[in-house]
């Protein structure tokens, strides 16, 4: 009978604490099984498994790669946010040992005269001698003790366990997480590169026409004085060559900005970046890239296997607020040396040890475990739906770079077509203008349509090597 108040204590908490688990989302959108009709159904290669040093054919650009993944300071706060959830998981994991401190105490007590320890009629510690020591029965008792002591939580119901496990896929996710940072920074260092070769391209071309508009310039003069056309002729020659001019400055202003964005994507301070080939001369770069089948090239974007784990966390942080419903079992042991007097701590009569075995559960108020509860289901239920997301932005931007490959594809070859058209019109107006069968309007016009027309032509061609960095980032390439 001595155990029937324990045992139903144990039964109460144990009875009391049944915590239904809750529903989680009755449907997900089915992931397509290609990213886009015409793309064959058993196609399983995919661009985004070749290693950046093949993607990338361009030496140049593998040194400013290299550079990146060495000093870029965003890698470096990546790296040390996998140690923060490495540091975690060993605390979660510690928590399933005993911890043992060394302690020391010194106290002085004043016991009552019934009481079962000290100076009372049933103590244990040679209450006599303390009284003959202090030669008055009531005066304070000093207690010495050292020792070791220890405590330690059965882990009964898995809550520890769960825990442990959600600071381990952590560290998982926090490297996945590490890993899309390798990917977004080779892609970045790759488009900030080929915008400054287009910046250059188009400084070329600028600076071409200006010398072609400043000879022009001088012909209409030498016309005028000839008395063939008028000072508005030599007017629009001018202000035009002007125009051109002040784009190129326009330009270098640009450089002097990707030049500055790409030094801090290297983790240094402004100084000159090496150029490869120029624009034209770029064609490392493959015009045609697989995707392979969603369902494997999606799981190899580093987002989504973050949100993964992410969310396989969330499920055993629920598991853990679950169990902390049920009650503890918490073994607390310790040894060492007690005594009333200094002199007598060595003695080996001092020797005590001892255990102490606890069952604690929440009966009453447990608002804070519903509380964690609840928390641990809505964090769940948000790793679900960023999962969902990611996935759904992933296949999103595969699509689109697969379409824009094969239209700016398109683009870059009509503009090219363009820039020999209007290249041969400007020839061809400036013999009928010498003839005298064109004005100098149709000059100036022909020579502003080519230059357009060659701006834009790099303006195609860079949003063609952008489609391919970003299709390669999009299929999770970058990164071993």
């Amino acid at each position: 009978m001595r155990f029937l108040p324990a045992f139903l204590s144990v039964i109460l908490l144990a009875t009391g604490c049944r915590v239904a688990a809750p529903d989680g989302p009755t449907t997900s959108p089915a992931t397509p099984t290609a990213f886009s009709k015409t793309a064959a159904p058993t196609d399983t290669i995919s661009v985004g498994s070749t290693p950046w040093r093949q993607f990338f054919q361009d030496p140049v650009l593998a040194g400013l790669i290299d550079t990146a993944l060495q000093q870029n300071l965003d890698l470096k706060v990546a790296v040390q946010r996998v140690e923060v959830f490495q540091a975690q998981y060993l605390a979660r994991r510690g928590a399933l040992f005993p911890s043992v401190s060394a302690v020391g105490t010194a106290g002085l007590d004043r016991y009552g005269k019934y009481t079962m320890t000290g100076i009372g009629n049933f103590d244990t510690n040679l209450s006599q001698n303390i009284a003959d020591n202090q030669r008055v029965p009531t005066a304070l008792t000093p207690d010495l003790f050292v020792g070791l002591r220890s405590s330690w939580e059965i882990d009964l119901w898995g809550k520890l366990r769960s825990r442990r496990k959600a600071a381990y896929l952590r560290v998982l996710a926090s490297e996945q997480g590490r890993n899309l940072v390798v990917t977004n920074l080779v892609a970045d260092v790759a488009r900030a590169y080929y915008e400054l070769l287009t910046l250059d391209n188009q400084l070329a071309i600028l600076q071409r026409n200006t010398r072609f508009q400043q000879e022009g310039l001088r012909l209409i003069k030498v016309q005028k004085e000839a008395g063939r056309v008028t000072q508005l002729a030599v007017q629009q020659f001018a202000a035009q060559a002007l125009r051109t001019e002040s784009l190129a400055y326009e330009t270098r202003q640009r450089i002097t900005e990707t030049e500055t964005q790409l030094n801090q994507l290297l983790g240094r301070y402004p100084q000159p970046i090496r150029r490869g080939p120029a624009l034209p001369n770029q064609s490392g770069l493959p015009t045609r890239l697989s995707a392979g089948l969603p369902a494997t090239a999606l799981l190899r974007r580093p987002d989504v296997r973050q949100a993964e784990l992410e969310l396989q966390a969330g499920r055993a942080e629920v598991d853990a607020a679950r169990a902390a419903f049920l009650p503890t079992l918490t073994l607390t042991p310790y040894v060492g040396l007690n005594a009333f007097r200094a002199d007598l701590l060595l003695n080996p009569s001092s020797v005590v040890f001892g255990a102490v075995a606890g069952l604690t559960g929440p009966i009453l108020n447990r608002a804070q475990y519903r509380a964690d509860f609840r928390e641990a289901v809505a964090d769940n239920y948000q790793g679900y739906y960023r999962y969902q997301q990611t996935l759904q932005t992933g296949f999103r931007e595969v699509v689109v770079g697969l379409q824009g490959l094969e239209n700016f594809q398109s683009v870059a070859n009509l503009r090219a077509r363009e820039v020999e058209q209007l290249t041969s019109a400007v020839a061809t107006s400036n013999d009928l203008f010498v003839a005298g069968y064109a004005s100098y309007l149709e000059v100036i016009t022909a020579q502003r349509s080519v230059l357009e027309a060659e701006l834009s032509l790099a303006e195609a061609r860079q949003a063609l090597l952008l489609q391919s960095v970003n299709l390669y980032r999009a299929l999770g390439g970058g990164w071993q």
